[in-house]
This record gives structure tokens, sequence and C-alpha cells, in this order.
């Protein structure tokens, strides 16, 4: 496979993964952090550093409506409501695990 189609499957994968995640407003960052070590937070920080990295400046926020369709703070009052603390013990322990 060249290097092009390559690049394209894999941006058509991730537009695809945004698209899910974007379905899935009932996924919260903090369980996506929990089960998988990542959230949306993270791939807008990924998004940003690629673009850095090919010498395109790009903003934490900028980044992140990449990847939430919409500023930050709007998906948050939308759509994510306080951690439980059964999550909050639950994220912690998953970061002791992930760093012990």
């Amino acid at each position: 496979m060249d290097k092009t189609t390559q690049t394209e499957i894999e941006a058509a994968a991730f537009r695809r993964l945004v698209a899910h995640l974007n379905a899935r407003t009932d996924v919260q960052n903090i369980d996506l952090m929990i089960l998988a070590g990542f959230c949306r937070n993270c791939l807008g920080d990924w998004v940003r550093d690629a673009s850095a990295e090919r010498g395109v400046e790009m903003s934490k926020d900028e980044a992140r409506v990449r990847i939430y369709g919409m500023p930050f703070a709007e998906w948050k009052a939308k759509y994510q409501p306080e951690a439980t603390p059964a999550q909050l013990a639950a994220f912690e322990a998953a970061q002791k695990k992930s760093h012990g």
C-alpha cells in the first residue's frame, strides 16, 4: 500500500471514530479514561500535537472543536454531568494502575 492511500485510510478511520464519539454523547469522557486511558480531550490534544509537528498553530480550544463539533464548554454543558463518586474512584484506581 502506498503512503497516500495509507494516510487516506487512517484519516477516514479517525473521522469515523470522531463521528462515533459525537453520536455517543452518553459515553462520558471519564468512562473512556477509566476503560481505555484516553478520551475526547486526549484526541484533541493529539490533533493539536500533530498540527504543531507540521508547523500549523492550533489552540487547545480549536483542536477540541474538531473533536466535539462545538466548543468544549458547550458540549460539556449539554452532555457532561458531574462525575459520580464511583466514577471518580474508578478513575483514580485506573490512574494508579497505569502509572504504578
